[in-house]
């Protein structure tokens, strides 16, 4: 370990994090909080964590997180990140992975849940040093959120999280403060342990001029309440069904350095009402779990999507493979991709999307975005059961949140949008739809759902 004060020397390993000792690395109601007292807090947990290899950190204040998470590299642990805190899902993640403990809040009521290290009100603290972590240790294991199937495990090495994180920056040239050593305020609304979240929230304000909140605010207001305490027009991290819900409130935001939205297709006209209301400019981002982030767009003014630097991309027949210096090996995502002359890439839908009845084809994004547009629709999916009817074709069904419509008007009105074959031979009005902490909606919840 070297202290912060140091100048950064070639090394084996790299700094857990950069900076003078008193820039800030998160802020809150009560104001900043700097890297020294960060490092100080980081080593004291660290101190304290239980032996092991591995640790699911459960942690919703983002500081907490971050603080855990360091802590957990300092000891050489890997840090493990389920899609969702559901008891179920968390337990599935210990069994896959014997000997991992759990870090979370103390709720306060006494109680330490099996096999659990809670973090005290007042976090430990020791010699404020700066951690070097070796390049190819394995920090975190991310999941896929079970959208398209069953969650897969993604490993994540320290070298790996540096390189694409000096990508994202360059994702958002433009957006951040460009003074020297003046740093960018940062209200997300996504939970850290998504991988979105985790680039966005916890590796910025680690290696890049950012600060992070440390709240994770949801409901509209506290988002306002979270934007208004930061020192700076902040930029916003949020997703879709997020901005939506935003726009939709009417509520007025504070002057933003941009907005940054991923996790789901973000729609141009969304897009466009959220530059209009916030005049700043939304920022889209492409990538995945398996990935990190690999590409940008302006989606209110431009369709094409612009390559990460390093990133290049290889249709296949049946996705497209992901070639990038933060990737050990080319992944292969099942999104279709169309490459342009300047090397900027569309989307064309994933390939399980593709739909082909009676010699005509359309993909399920499209139709979930004909739902949409229905006047009185205010949520829905159209996706594919796994069954088939007596002619061979696997049926289309869809989910429908509209207050004050039934399903037969909603099919009514679907009908002058899209192809009779395409129409959803099950329909059904539901309160809300499944969706997880980062608006995905997991296929079996939805498949539970449409059975009632």
């Amino acid at each position: 370990m070297d202290t912060i004060a140091g100048p950064l020397r070639a090394h084996p390993a790299s700094a857990l994090a950069v900076g003078a000792p008193e820039r800030a690395i998160a802020f809150d109601a009560q104001g900043p909080v700097s890297l020294a007292r960060f490092l100080r807090e980081v080593n004291g947990v660290a101190a304290r964590l239980p032996a092991a290899t591995r640790a699911i950190n459960l942690c919703e204040d983002r500081y907490r997180f971050l603080v855990a998470f360091c802590a957990a590299a300092a000891r050489g642990q890997t840090t493990l990140l389920p899609s969702s805190r559901a008891p179920a899902v968390i337990e599935q993640v210990r069994a896959a992975h014997p000997g991992a403990y759990c870090i979370a809040e103390d709720a306060g009521d006494g109680a330490t849940p099996p096999h659990h290290y809670l973090l005290p009100g007042t976090l430990p603290q020791a010699e404020s040093v700066l951690p070097w972590i070796d390049d190819n240790a394995l920090v975190a294991v991310g999941f896929t959120s079970g959208s398209t199937g069953q969650p897969l495990a993604t490993p994540k090495r320290w070298g790996s999280f540096r390189t694409s994180t000096a990508q994202n920056l360059v994702a958002l040239a433009g957006l951040l403060a460009e003074a020297p050593g003046a740093m960018t305020p940062l209200v997300a609304t996504v939970p850290p342990q998504h991988m979105y979240g985790m680039e966005m929230s916890v590796l910025l304000p680690l290696l890049g001029p950012l600060t992070v909140h440390s709240a994770r605010p949801f409901f509209p207001g506290d988002i306002v309440r979270a934007l208004g305490d930061a020192a700076a027009p902040p930029l916003l991290v949020t997703s879709p069904v997020h901005l939506r819900t935003l726009l939709q409130s009417g509520v007025a935001l504070p002057p933003l350095a941009g907005i940054v939205c991923s996790t789901a297709p973000l729609p141009p006209e969304l897009a466009r009402a959220a530059e209009v209301r916030y005049r700043c400019e939304v920022r889209e981002l492409f990538g995945s779990t398996e990935t990190c982030v690999i590409a940008r767009r302006r989606t209110a003014m431009e369709n094409a999507w612009t390559p990460l630097p390093g990133v290049r991309l290889l249709p296949q027949p049946d996705g497209t493979a992901v070639h990038a210096a933060h990737l050990a090996r080319p992944v292969v995502l099942a999104d279709l991709v169309e490459l342009h002359p300047d090397d900027r890439f569309t989307l064309r839908g994933r390939h399980a999307d593709q739909l082909e009845i009676a010699g005509k084809r359309a993909s399920l994004g499209d139709l979930t975005r004909q739902l949409l547009a229905l006047p009185g629709v205010v949520d829905g999916v159209v996706l594919q059961l796994d069954g088939h009817d007596d002619g061979g074709v696997r049926r289309i069904a869809a989910l429908v949140v509209a207050p004050g419509l039934d399903e037969a008007s909603i099919l009514q009105a679907l009908r002058g949008q899209c192809d009779p074959v395409f129409l959803p031979r099950r329909l059904r009005c539901v309160e809300r739809l499944p969706r997880n902490d980062t608006g995905k909606l997991p296929r079996q919840a939805l498949l539970d759902l449409l059975q009632g």
